[in-house]
This record gives C-alpha cells, sequence and structure tokens, in this order.
C-alpha cells in the first residue's frame, strides 16, 4: 500500500460508444437537482470569491500556467532507487518515465493524518511554484462491494472527513479529482435509490467545501467513455452538484484512449452547458484492452502502455487538461495471477506500462 496515496482500481462496466455518442443527439439536458450547501460561486447561491471571479473571467477556464507538481516521494520512487542501487540501468530507465512524472495523490482513508499531508503537500508544491493533484476517494459504500470497497462510516464522518482535508489546502493553489466512480456506479444502479441520493447529496457538499478554499479546482469524476452513456450521465452529475464544479474528470484509472474520451467529454459537456473536463491519460497509451474479458478487461490487463503526459496545455477548448489521476505502477486489484492487491506496487506490470521488453 503506497505511503502517500492508495490508490484504487475502477469497476467498469462497458457500453456501446456509439450508443452514447446517438443518445446525445436524441436527449436534451436533464432537470435540475442541486445538493444542499453552501455554493461559493456565480452557479451556486454565495458570493463568488476573488479567486473563482478570476478563473470565471478567462475565455476557456483552463489550467493553463498551473504548472503541474512532481512528487519526490512514494512507490515509483522507491522503486527506482532500488533499481539504481542494484545497477540494473535498463529497468530503471523505463521506471523512471513513470516517477519523475506529476502523478495525482490520493486521499482515501483517515490515517497518517490525512489533513495534515495535504497541508505538506500544497505547501511543498507552492514552494516550488507547483501545483498538485489530489485525488478524494472515501465515500460511504465506496465501490459498491468491490475491490476498493471501504469509505466513510457515515454520512456526517465524509462531511467532518471532506471538511477537514478542505481547510487543508487553504491558501494553496491545487486541482481535486472528487470520487471515481461514485456517480457512474449510483447511475449503474449498485446502491439503493435513497443510497444514490443521499451519494448525490455528499458529492454536491464536497464541491462545495472545495470550491469555498480560493485557489483550488475541483473536478467531479463522471466515469468513461464504455460505461454509462452521456444521456443518463448528465442528469446525474447534475444531481451532484456538477454546475458548481469547475468540471468532470473522464477515464480515472481506465484505459480508454484520449480521442474516444475527448468525443464522449465533448457530447456530455453540450448536455452540461458547456462543462470543460480532464482525462485522465496515465496508461491509455495503447487504448482498452479486449472487451467481454470481465474483471480481465479494466484490472491490470495485459499489453498496455503509459499515455500522454501529464500537462495543461491540451490543444483542446474544453479540455482542461491530461493528467496521471491513476498512479501507473499501483496495481488495480488481485484479479489476475500474480498480481498484488489494489494501491501496491506491481513491479511486472510498471515495467510493461513503461515499455520495458523484459
Amino acid at each position: 500500500m503506497a505511503r502517500h496515496a492508495l490508490v484504487r482500481p475502477r469497476g467498469r462496466r462497458p457500453l456501446l460508444v456509439a450508443a452514447a455518442l446517438c443518445a446525445v443527439l436524441l436527449l436534451g439536458a436533464a432537470a435540475w437537482f442541486v445538493a444542499k450547501g453552501n455554493a461559493t460561486d456565480r452557479a451556486g447561491t454565495g458570493e463568488a470569491t476573488p479567486d473563482a471571479r478570476a478563473s470565471d473571467a478567462a475565455p476557456t477556464g483552463r489550467l493553463a500556467g498551473w504548472p503541474l507538481f512532481v512528487e519526490h516521494t512514494g512507490l515509483a520512487v522507491d522503486h527506482l532507487r532500488d533499481l539504481e542501487a542494484a545497477g540494473r540501468t535498463s529497468e530503471a530507465a523505463a521506471i523512471r518515465r513513470i516517477a519523475e512524472q506529476p502523478t495525482a495523490t490520493w486521499f482515501a482513508d483517515e490515517a497518517s493524518g490525512y489533513a495534515d499531508r495535504a497541508r505538506r503537500l500544497v505547501r511543498e508544491a507552492g514552494a516550488a511554484g507547483r501545483v498538485p493533484v489530489l485525488t478524494v476517494y472515501y465515500l460511504p459504500q465506496r465501490d459498491c462491494s468491490g475491490h476498493s470497497a471501504g469509505g466513510a462510516r457515515d454520512a456526517d464522518a465524509y462531511r467532518r472527513w471532506v471538511g477537514a482535508l478542505a481547510a487543508g489546502l487553504a491558501g494553496h493553489r491545487a486541482i481535486v479529482v472528487l470520487e471515481p466512480d461514485a456517480v457512474a456506479q449510483a447511475v449503474d444502479g449498485c446502491l439503493p435509490a435513497a443510497a444514490a441520493a443521499e451519494r448525490y447529496r455528499l458529492l454536491g457538499a464536497a464541491i462545495d467545501a472545495f470550491r469555498a478554499v480560493p485557489g483550488v479546482r475541483v473536478y467531479l469524476d463522471a466515469g468513461n467513455p464504455t460505461w454509462v452513456e452521456a444521456g443518463r450521465m448528465a442528469p446525474a452529475l447534475r444531481a451532484a452538484g456538477i454546475d458548481r464544479a469547475h468540471g468532470f474528470a473522464l477515464n480515472v484509472a481506465n484505459f480508454e484512449s484520449t480521442p474516444n474520451n475527448i468525443a464522449y467529454g465533448t457530447a456530455l459537456s453540450g448536455l452540461l452547458g458547456g462543462a470543460h473536463f480532464v482525462v485522465d491519460t496515465s496508461r491509455n497509451g495503447n487504448g482498452p484492452a479486449q472487451t467481454g474479458v470481465g474483471d480481465r478487461h479494466w484490472c491490470n490487463p495485459p499489453g498496455r502502455a503509459l499515455g500522454t503526459p501529464p500537462t495543461v496545455e491540451t490543444g483542446h477548448p474544453l479540455v482542461d487538461a491530461y493528467l496521471w489521476i491513476k498512479r501507473p505502477g499501483e496495481s488495480d486489484g488481485a484479479c489476475t495471477a500474480g498480481s498484488p492487491p489494489a494501491g501496491r506496487w506491481f513491479p511486472r506490470y510498471a515495467l510493461e506500462l513503461a515499455g520495458h521488453p523484459g
């Protein structure tokens, strides 16, 4: 398990991309459902912060000028040092392709003084003139009893946890990717109706908590192009408070190609009033694995590769960044022969992603 990031797999259920794109041509935007909370931007109910006003005034709302932070700790860095010490130069060169890139830091439990860890992260990044990416992953009934089951014990515990985490970011810039899989799983029917409604309320409250911190940009996870068609995803995102977020995130811990993510994201954006989005390109260099093979489609599938390096210069008016949200080389779960539990370092898989022939 990573010391500084607990990376979890995503339990994707593929649907037809063509159906998703056709659906958006037929369906309009759905009715609003605004979660309870104190919105702090002009799309909410409160006065916009100076930071929010500056962002809203930009013609594209992009993250241009936000250089991404590279942590000098983590499982990839530890493995790189071990390889260098052992003189295994070829393998070290491959792992360096992972260790020297900005990757997201995951916050997924209450251990190790999580709020203090967030505070140290943003301070270190700020001192370097850089911006960190944080993945928040602690909702109750997380992953619907899948490989990454867990999360807060109840709604009140989650609200307190998010509040403390958001407070730890005060005074610094940060990019927050909020609750991978949470909305898509709710749409997919893994929760009873009452639990799904509570999940949307909690996501809205989390968006408000992070949006209240000047300098923080929050992107609500929206699954990937093969999971939930855009016409069904858009109203669910609205129910979860997307209109108060800075945008949505796609492809977290998945392998769908960047062009497919852009096509899906553009269609979804059209149903959400032009919302922007970020794409996880950490492992999509070869696109997705074969469909129809169950967990093997998303859980440590062979033959995958690193994707476009993280950048806020995407060349696309709706895509604010390509990010490495899933930390390459950390396992999706103990779902294949020899693969460790979720979040553990998987040396063989890391080398394969980095293109090492051995």
